[in-house]
């Protein structure tokens, strides 16, 4: 019988790629079992479903560092997602890894994430019990809020990548590790870029011994970051990066939370957002019977905590500015 489309490509995985890459014939499987594609992997698949559901639409309207500023050239959360996704890969195929599975939970890591950045996470993490952390959140998106209630059903290697990006323990694949480390390298290097564009923060700012290190542009230091990743993991089950370099990103990240992101200047507006959030949070549990009718089935069998935290989690800062002002500020009277 001739070969699918997909089994060629299994097959040519098993021949080129690294002996400790993961093969997606190999998975762990779905949470729910369904045919193979013809022409995809299940890993291929996942980059599909992940690209073509509504959350990865939301994300060009979400905050990444600076709320909604003034230019075409800022990042938002879809940039970031797409800057984080091409770096994972570049270094997938350095290691020889999977790079359609690193691509999958690249894509897919920052799905849960609130409107107005961090602003939005911290806001709710003051309001549920036990806080609030966008990885889990990106998580239940995944298996449960997309696809009108069913999720979507990814494999149990994207999931991990997706749940173990930001912190706790490893991921179970060195392409899930991978996520990691192309997140924290995509975002401080952007949020550079960005900040240097909004005058908060100049070249010479960044103190010469870490330019030393890491390079004095954008482009050197993801060169230099990625390709130290590729050096230090060519052996071994862990991904990792050289003392000297992962020193001076740590020191690099210092400088951005010290220069940028609790830089009154940059960040002033963000109080204002929290503020909205947790009002808008304590709206809907009075209110429950306000919450859009796809939620209300996760308030009868979850409850009004859970429905009220993922209708605002999805909200895209517009939209969040929107309901906002319908719910909290006066209309002028118009004679009916």
């Amino acid at each position: 019988m001739e070969q699918t489309i997909r089994e060629r490509t299994e097959a040519l995985e098993r021949q080129t790629l690294s002996p400790r890459a993961c093969l997606s014939a190999n998975s762990r499987g779905r949470q729910r079992e369904i045919p193979p594609c013809p022409m995809r992997t299940c890993f291929q698949r996942d980059v599909d479903r992940v690209v073509h559901c509504k959350s990865f639409r939301r994300l060009k309207h979400k905050t990444q560092v600076f709320l909604q500023p003034e230019g075409d050239h800022y990042r938002t959360r879809m940039t970031h997602t797409l800057e984080v996704s091409r770096i994972a890969r570049t270094m997938a195929r350095g290691l020889g890894l999977n790079e359609d599975l690193t691509e999958a939970a690249a894509l897919a890591h920052d799905l849960g994430h609130t409107p107005f950045g961090h602003a939005g996470e911290r806001a709710l993490s003051r309001m549920v019990e036990g806080g609030f952390r966008h990885y889990e959140q990106s998580l239940r998106v995944v298996d449960r809020l997309e696809n009108d209630g069913w999720g979507l059903n990814l494999c149990h290697e994207v999931r991990s990548g997706i749940l173990c990006h930001t912190r706790g323990p490893a991921a179970d694949t060195l392409e899930g590790q991978l996520v990691r480390f192309a997140d924290k390298i995509a975002y401080i290097n952007h949020d550079i870029d960005d900040a240097m564009r909004g005058g908060i923060i100049y070249p010479t700012d960044i103190p010469v011994h870490i330019s030393q290190t890491l390079g004095f542009t954008h482009g050197e230091r993801i060169e230099t970051l990625t390709m130290d990743i590729i050096r230090e993991s060519a052996q071994g089950d862990v991904i990792r990066q050289s003392g000297p370099v992962a020193q001076a990103m740590q020191e690099l990240k210092e400088f951005m939370f010290q220069s940028v992101y609790f830089n009154p200047e940059a960040k002033g507006e963000e109080g204002k957002a929290e503020d909205m959030i947790c009002l808008m949070y304590e709206y809907y549990l009075k209110h429950e019977d306000k919450l859009p009718p796809e939620y209300q089935e996760i308030l009868v069998r979850e409850g009004k905590e859970r429905a009220a935290l993922d209708y605002i989690a999805g909200m895209t800062d517009t939209y969040a500015a929107e309901q906002f002002g319908d719910l909290f500020i006066p209309k002028g009277w118009v004679k009916k």
